[in-house]
């Protein structure tokens, strides 16, 4: 947690940008795995971390934005809660520790919303992900389950993306420290790794240092043979040799920040000349793309730059048979890298994208999304100062979007299918780096890079 004043800045901040009304900012809830009082691993909501600094279930954030006046409603431990926790401090003790002078029982919610309703003051908030909560918001607001999403604040969503993806001092030292997490990951992954051993075995010591340093993973890891598919959970396989092993996996800072690395290498610690030509063609890009990354560059530009560095080495290696232009404008190289080439990254991986793109379709709202410019909608970014993203190019062979397309008869003349056909069992290379825009350029996160070329890789891999 940084100091109260930092939390009392951010919502005098909030207050002024969205300007009148009221601003609900609840916390998560804790959610049952199997029953009540056995709960998943808890994790807090990053936007009421942001505004209210507490690490703590179910309590209720409440601004409003015309008196600059915050609130916090949460319900006090009683004796029977104490025998299974301890003593805890009270909702006015957590209270002002981030600044806050009035806090209520939870259920007084109610009546303070409800008599803002009744005056016609606007009740901003941001559409709820969590099951529980969107429950609650509308109860809380009196509306139908099915009115949630259309009476979202649009104000408050851009204020608070706007203020999140500018990362200030403190909140990089926190990225900072979620780096050294993911080095210490990424860096027991690589020596563990050798013909043998369980992806299973890899994953959980990993996703153990993260618990061991921070908070825990910033997402589920990734440990897989199989780097084709994208978002590879299964662990079972056995690491044989001649396969590529594909590690995603980054871990949160006591703060609350995240970390999200990426590394390809051989199974064996050796790359074979096959495996070396396709992870140069996206290293090259990977260094491309940062060194492209400056103020007021727009994220589409980024990609296609991606694109552009991918579809030259894709020719270099006779799969691509047209020029490098030609392929990116037909959209051939989505069948190579079916994923866009970064995302925010903050106190979330994936950062804002729960009130972002992926929550609705912001078409609805393209002139206020290109005025904004953030991170929430991909299309319309422009990266400046502060803002932090993920720099991840990859090639990718997917037999089943290899087929689709070439039944389809599409990229004819620009792939070669039959190039392709050796390419099969080949899996996926990605590389992954996080990278803060400066006032100048861009640099990577961190005091130094994981092991990146193929010969530091190889100095590393199988090596404990």
């Amino acid at each position: 947690m940084f100091t109260k004043e930092t939390y009392i800045g951010r919502r005098a901040e909030l207050c002024r940008r969205v300007g009148k009304g009221l601003i609900l900012l609840p916390a998560n809830p804790e959610v049952p795995n199997n029953y009540p009082n056995n709960t998943y691993y808890y994790r807090q909501d990053s936007t009421f971390r942001y505004f209210f600094g507490l690490d703590v279930p179910s309590l209720i954030g409440l601004i409003d934005a015309e008196s600059g006046e915050a609130m916090l409603f949460g319900d006090d431990f009683t004796v029977e809660d104490i025998i299974w926790t301890g003593p805890m401090p009270t909702i006015a003790e957590q209270a002002a520790t981030v600044g806050v002078e009035r806090s209520y029982a939870r259920k007084e919610i109610y009546d303070i919303l409800r008599k803002a309703i009744e005056q016609n003051r606007p009740v901003h908030y941001l559409p709820p992900y969590r099951a529980e909560l969107k429950i609650e918001v509308a109860d809380w607001l009196g509306i139908r389950l099915g009115m949630l999403h259309e009476r979202k604040s649009l104000d408050l969503m851009f204020a608070v993306a706007e203020m999140r993806e500018k990362k200030s001092a403190e909140e990089i030292e926190a990225l900072e420290r979620a780096f050294k997490i993911g080095y210490q990951m990424h860096m027991t992954a690589m020596r563990m790794c050798r013909p043998g051993v369980c992806e299973r075995e890899i994953a959980g010591r990993v996703e153990g240092v993260a618990k061991s340093y921070g908070q825990g993973v910033s997402f589920p890891t990734i440990v897989t043979q199989h780097g084709e598919i994208l978002h590879n959970h299964n662990h079972d396989g056995i690491l044989e040799a001649g396969r590529l092993l594909l590690v995603d996996g980054g871990g949160e800072s006591v703060e609350g920040y995240c970390s999200d690395h990426t590394r390809t290498y051989p199974v064996n610690g050796k790359f074979s000349d096959r495996q070396r030509d396709i992870y140069n063609i996206v290293l090259r890009a990977h260094s491309e793309v940062k060194d492209m990354i400056k103020p007021g560059t727009m994220y589409p530009e980024i990609h296609k730059a991606a694109y552009m560095s991918l579809a030259e080495g894709l020719k270099g290696v006779g799969l691509i048979k047209s020029t490098p232009e030609e392929a990116v404008e037909a959209g051939a190289l989505y069948m190579f890298m079916p994923h866009g080439l970064g995302h925010g990254m903050g106190m979330d991986v994936h950062d804002l994208e729960n009130i972002g793109e992926r929550s609705f379709d912001f078409s609805t709202v393209a002139e206020r999304a290109a005025k904004s410019a953030t991170c929430i909608h991909r299309g319309t970014w422009r990266v400046e100062p502060g803002t932090v993203m993920s720099d991840e190019p990859g090639i990718y062979f997917i037999p089943a979007l290899i087929d689709k397309f070439k039944s389809e008869g599409k990229f004819q003349g620009i792939v070669d299918y039959a190039a392709l056909d050796s390419y099969r069992d080949f899996g996926g290379i990605r590389i992954e780096d996080d990278v803060l825009v400066t006032e100048t350029g861009s640099r990577f996160i961190g005091d130094k890079l994981l092991p990146l070329t193929i010969d530091e890789l190889e100095a590393v891999v199988g090596k404990e």
